[in-house]
């Protein structure tokens, strides 16, 4: 670093937006950029604390997937109380990204962020004690609500404080804790089983999470505030201190901070933050395109999460018929998880791969072809119910195998990634969190819906509709498509 100026001479003291200190690059003696500026201490921090959110939520909402026959057998629930009890938790993000994750835009990045966590810590110490059927469903609902906040603050907390050339690996990258997540979820719920079996297991898979949780919360306060935010909101002494201490490095740089008070164009002052400015004619694209594609996908993504479970152990040769006692359950139910497990590395593997190449192929390539590869896995998965034994199995765990590789490459994780990066910085945090529930719309009625139809119109035919959603979301996501890769978060929109 010896040979690295700290900046040309006259480029000191020019003025700069915040998002052109964070891009700012390197450069050796000759005057050759480098490719790219190394994460401070600081941005790794907040990057570290997004990913543990995105990592509870895949524990949590996957884990009911185990927990569920134990939940189920102690409070005697039915089947529509068994959706109730899965759609529970979504029903809760659903509404915490549409009436929590928009707040971040009037009340700040960093106290949303605080707030989800506390409430998160909350909800997760009640419903390990909970006694009854209906504070479960509560207890799973607020929980929700924590983790729909969670969607737009996560995103645009990292999204606002890293440079643009690295936004989509970075965000992916913390998103892709929700799949470890997952697979924590179910490896931990089979683990809890067969140390416990007893109908008290569920209450200790919830538990695992309330340290490292209470942990997370207490970290995310020694964090500056979005300076993005600061200073589209017209604080811009805050936003120069905030990115002071984001950019903290040794040696020193950059030495002093001086925003450009004109980069707040007109169009931001003008186009206020009320929730209709999403349709108006500026963001009503934006809208559309970030909504429209995630919840289709996530109408098969949660569907097929929650009760891969459920259709292994059938498929495995658990099921009703044999069940004659609590043991026999937890047996199908241990059975069904190492098999889910098994399937959700997947999920892994696809987000690693979408951390790899969203800032080289592009969101909207990756997503066009995810959804396109999960209709051939589910396809793959229909044709098992026409065979018995080890062919049908092994139809199964390829089919869904495939769907969680390219649902987690493609749609999972690039509408994630585009809901917080096309709508301009003063309605961005509404804008993602509009787009989060409306997928949670689909997450909800598949989860409720899915028991239900699973014994009314059979594997099969559900399988086909999420086939054909799945080429539908493919279609949507062309016919609106916003690049962003590698885009200043200033220019998009614009």
């Amino acid at each position: 670093m010896n040979e690295l100026a700290e900046a040309a001479p006259s480029t000191r003291t020019a003025l700069k937006s915040v998002q052109e200190y964070i891009d700012e690059l390197p450069v050796w003696s000759d005057g050759t950029n480098l490719k790219s500026a190394p994460m401070t201490s600081m941005q790794w921090r907040i990057w570290s604390l997004a990913a543990a959110g995105k990592f509870f939520e895949g524990f949590v909402v996957f884990m009911t997937g185990v927990a569920l026959p134990l939940v189920v057998r102690e409070f005697h629930i039915g089947a529509a109380g068994k959706g109730l009890v899965s759609a529970a938790s979504l029903f809760g993000i659903l509404l915490g990204a549409l009436l929590l994750g928009g707040l971040s835009d009037h009340y700040g990045r960093k106290r949303m962020f605080i707030a989800e966590m506390i409430l998160f810590c909350l909800f997760l110490s009640l419903l390990i004690l909970a006694t009854d059927y209906t504070a479960l469903v509560i207890c799973l609902f607020g929980l929700g609500l924590a983790l729909g906040c969670d969607y737009p603050t996560a995103h645009m907390i990292i999204s606002e404080s890293i440079p643009s050339a690295n936004r989509g690996k970075l965000v992916l990258g913390a998103f892709g804790f929700q799949a470890l997540g997952a697979l924590a979820g179910t490896g931990i719920g089979c683990l809890v089983l067969v140390l416990s079996p007893n109908l008290n297991a569920w209450r200790w898979m919830y538990a695992t999470a309330l340290v490292p949780a209470l942990i997370v919360t207490i970290g995310r306060f020694f964090i500056p505030e979005s300076p993005n935010w600061l200073w589209v909101r017209g604080l811009e002494e805050a936003a120069e201190h905030a990115v002071h201490r984001l950019l903290h490095r040794e040696p020193r740089y950059p030495q002093q901070v001086m925003l450009d008070r004109r980069s707040t164009s007109s169009d931001q002052k003008q186009s206020g933050t009320s929730f209709m400015a999403l349709f108006n004619k500026r963001n009503r694209r934006a809208t559309i395109f970030a909504s429209a594609p995630w919840f289709i996908q996530d109408l098969g993504t949660y569907g097929i999460g929650i009760f891969t479970p459920t259709i292994l152990a059938a498929a495995l040769g658990g099921g009703a018929d044999h069940i004659r006692s609590l043991s026999d359950m937890i047996s199908d139910d241990i059975l069904a998880a190492k098999g889910a497990a098994m399937i959700n590395v997947l999920l892994i593997v696809g987000v690693f791969s979408a951390v790899m190449l969203a800032d080289r192929l592009g969101r909207i390539r990756l997503q066009i072809l995810g959804f396109i590869g999960c209709a051939v896995g589910l396809l793959i998965a229909s044709f098992s119910i026409d065979f018995t034994g080890a062919m049908r199995i092994d139809l199964i765990f390829v089919g869904f195998m495939l769907f969680n590789f390219m649902t987690n490459l493609g749609p999972n994780a690039q509408t994630y990634l585009l809901a917080g990066e096309v709508f301009p910085t003063e309605v961005r945090g509404m804008g993602a969190g509009f787009a989060a529930a409306v997928a949670k719309v689909g997450a909800v009625t598949t989860a409720f819906l899915f028991p239900i139809l699973l014994v009314g119109i059979g594997t099969r035919s559900l399988l086909y509709g999420l086939v054909i959603t799945s080429i539908l979301g493919a279609v949507v996501t062309w016919m609106y498509r916003i690049e962003t890769t590698g885009i200043n978060l200033d220019h998009i929109g614009r």
